[in-house]
């Protein structure tokens, strides 16, 4: 469709900042509570603009968890195009930059929006299951942390203190750490709940906690990153998502650098398939193998270990198109 009205939308948690920009350059900028009401008063403010049809107009905003919960309801509930873009590639693509303010960002996502929509990707809403299993992972995730955050220190100063003050500190904290256990338990529960209630989640679940080295941890991470493997499922944008795929850094002959993953990833699923790759490497089989033969060719050690993450989420990616569990005998007809 043809889009005559970009919007860019600066998102905070209590405001909006709104900016309109057509052909002829920036037309209006306002400023809205953020809120039902807010949004409304906003949509309602842009008919004075000269032939105005909200259908041919596209609204784009940064990734803000949720405090873009009520936007992205509102506009999905009006059937308008939304163009969730990330704020890196949004600041990246600006040029050189002075000042920020929260009206200036929205004129600066407007502009962006006209100059790149030839490649816009609009958003879909997910399933309510894959939002609701979101929050309940983001809430393990939390707990998990909440829980090291008082284990950890205890344990380390074992070897440090004497043994009554330790029995102490211990004491201090046993209480809290049971609670935060029992909670974390009672999330995986509804965590898997959820997922055996929906039978395409049961399924996709079923094949990647298949592949060794894949948890019910890393499965369900990857069917959230993923929305159920339809907005990724091509193995090589999986790994460049995940922080695992390998780029070079050269330029001339003058430039020779190490070929290395970016950091523009989604770290929580790094990290999750990183302790995949070295729970695989623990394990009897192929991956062992492959892991210490490299050693021995002489490889550094995280250079195989990231060949090792790039081979699980190609071994997810396969058994998910395939659509049968993993088997470590499988070998593919050949035309």
């Amino acid at each position: 469709m043809d889009f005559c009205y970009f919007i860019g939308i600066d998102i905070a948690k209590d405001t909006l900042d709104w900016a309109v920009y057509t052909q002829q350059g920036l037309q209006l900028s306002t400023h809205t509570p953020n809120t039902l009401a807010g949004i409304k008063t906003a949509l309602v403010e842009f008919k004075i603009l000269l032939g105005w049809n909200p259908k041919q107009a596209v609204f784009c905003m940064e990734h803000t968890c949720i405090y873009n919960a009520h936007l992205l309801e509102s506009l999905h509930e009006l059937k308008l195009a939304v163009w969730l873009e990330s704020s890196l590639q949004i600041k990246q693509d600006g040029g050189m930059q002075r000042g920020k303010t929260d009206k200036v960002d929205a004129q600066r996502i407007a502009p962006y929006a006209y100059r790149f929509h030839d490649q816009i990707r609009l958003w879909e809403p997910p399933r309510e299951v894959i939002q609701r299993l979101a929050f309940l992972s983001a809430t393990r995730q939390r707990l998990t942390q909440a829980y090291n955050l008082l284990s950890v220190p205890v344990t380390e100063q074992e070897t440090f203190i004497s043994k009554s003050l330790q029995k102490n500190l211990k004491g201090n904290v046993e209480k809290s750490l049971a609670a935060l256990k029992a909670e974390r338990k009672f999330v995986e529960e509804q965590i898997k709940e959820l997922i055996e209630a929906d039978l395409r989640l049961k399924e996709l679940f079923a094949l990647m906690v298949s592949v060794p080295g894949i948890g019910p941890v890393i499965a369900t991470e990857l069917l959230i990153t993923t929305n159920e493997m339809q907005t990724i499922n091509d193995p090589k944008k999986l790994a460049c998502h995940a922080g695992v795929a390998p780029f070079e850094y050269r330029s001339g002959s003058s430039i020779r650098g190490k070929t290395r993953v970016s950091h523009q990833a989604r770290k929580r699923l790094r990290s999750l398939i990183h302790m995949g790759a070295m729970s695989a490497i623990q394990m009897k089989g192929d991956l062992q193998d492959y892991y210490v033969r490299k050693l021995t060719e002489g490889k550094h050690t995280m250079l195989v270990l990231n060949a090792v993450r790039n081979k699980l989420i190609h071994r997810v990616c396969a058994v998910v198109r395939r659509g049968g569990k993993y088997d470590k005998n499988y070998a593919p007809t050949l035309a």
